[in-house]
């Protein structure tokens, strides 16, 4: 018997995914046995990519076993190569071709309502996630993955950014902590990954470590693209270092505050109400804003109360936030409609707008609407009301000809 490594997941409920078992043997070739509902139609599909890619990282004794659930030939490659690398060392990648609809990159201030959390070793989950329209998509291989399971992860995630369509949500990971974390860094930079999220953020050196690395890789692969990163605010000294955190490099777009562990640290218990955080989700709304990027807010956990749900987004949208985390895409339609600027507030940034343009055009130095004047910050905060109503379609392009 020679050295044997497991990949993927296999039991009831699972589905578009795989579980591979891979024995080294000195000799007598490879052995290859596959176990699926669907053998008779993607049976010699799968021997051939199986036998391809052994080939490709020189396995030429093996016995090797797959139980799919009908997994893609992303899945499929990315376990068999991540039970390759368990028992072997090797510089070789087997990787998916780039769909050309990943190919785009992101802005920094575009719109982050909602991004929506993945567990990174879960195929089924990731496959059609974009049709939900979330503002982001996250790849998470921190807290969603066991530790067990980390490893073999990054290679389904690395898969994931090359062949599975986004649908234009911003292409996010959330990376582990520490050197773990730089370490997931090169399984996901070289693959277009728009914005990087950093959990359990409590000093600017972590955040420039990582950057450090990026960097390296970017230099590397000779890449042009930007990449964001958006620090996780999880604890107590990460809130006395929010605004270090956030102003400590150019390409930090959205700091957010994760609420589950801040509280556990605070030993105490998160509430609907959410009284013990207020104090953290206003330093962080704060520091953000002085560094002139995005407040995120946290998770809403009960994926069942839509209407606890929309309560929590009127509460975070009152602090100043600009979005917040969901765990389950039925929390997407309710996080953007509640987040997005209400009829009447639209209304009101006309009237203020429309005022600010007439006093441009008569060249007047003070903006007034009725009898009263309008400060400089009360007429930026309507223009920006304006610009979102108009990106989220509640607004037509010419509402100045319409509106007098």
């Amino acid at each position: 018997m020679g050295e044997i490594a497991t990949t993927g997941n296999k039991g009831k409920g699972v589905r578009s995914d795989c579980f591979v078992t891979l024995e080294l043997t000195g000799e007598g070739g490879i052995h290859l046995r596959i176990e699926s509902k669907v053998i008779v139609m993607y049976g010699e599909t799968i021997r051939k990519e199986a036998l391809s890619i052994l080939e490709y990282f020189g396995i030429i004794n093996a016995n090797v076993t797959i139980e799919d659930s009908g997994a893609l030939s992303l899945v499929l490659a990315a376990r068999l190569e991540a039970a390759i690398k368990k028992l072997i060392t090797t510089d070789k990648v087997w990787l998916p071709d780039m769909l050309a609809e990943n190919l785009y990159s992101t802005a920094k201030d575009r719109n982050r309502f909602s991004r929506l959390y993945l567990p990174g070793n879960s195929p089924s989950l990731m496959i059609n996630a974009g049709i939900h329209k979330p503002d982001g998509i996250i790849l998470d291989l921190e807290d969603a993955v066991a530790p067990d399971k980390k490893d073999e992860a990054r290679f389904l995630v690395r898969n994931a950014l090359c062949g599975i369509d986004f649908y234009g949500a911003e292409r996010m990971v959330r990376i582990n902590q520490g050197e773990r974390g730089i370490e997931d860094l090169n399984y996901i930079i070289p693959y277009n990954v728009n914005l990087v999220l950093l959990p359990k953020c409590e000093k600017p050196e972590q955040l420039l470590a990582v950057n450090e690395q990026i960097r390296k890789i970017r230099t590397e692969h000779k890449l042009s693209n930007e990449v964001w990163i958006m620090p996780i605010i999880e604890s107590a000294l990460g809130v006395i270092n929010a605004y270090p955190i956030a102003a400590c490099a150019g390409n930090i777009a959205a700091l957010a505050i994760g609420l589950e562990d801040y509280t556990a640290d605070l030993g105490t218990r998160r509430t609907a109400e959410g009284n013990e955080s207020f104090f953290a989700r206003s330093m962080v709304v704060n520091a953000a804003r002085a560094a002139g990027i995005q407040p995120i807010d946290s998770v809403f956990s009960d994926v069942g109360d839509m209407e606890g749900l929309r309560q929590n987004v009127l509460r975070s949208k009152a602090l100043g936030f600009d979005g917040m985390g969901c765990i389950h895409p039925r929390q997407i339609v309710v996080i953007h409609e509640t987040f997005a600027p209400t009829p009447e507030e639209i209304e009101k940034a006309k009237k203020i707008v429309f005022a600010y343009h007439q006093a441009e055009e008569q060249g007047l130095g003070v903006v007034a609407l009725g009898t009263k004047m309008i400060d400089p910050p009360v007429v930026k905060r309507a223009l920006n009301t304006i610009n979102l109503a108009l990106k989220m379609n509640k607004l037509a392009e010419n509402w100045r000809e319409t509106y007098a």
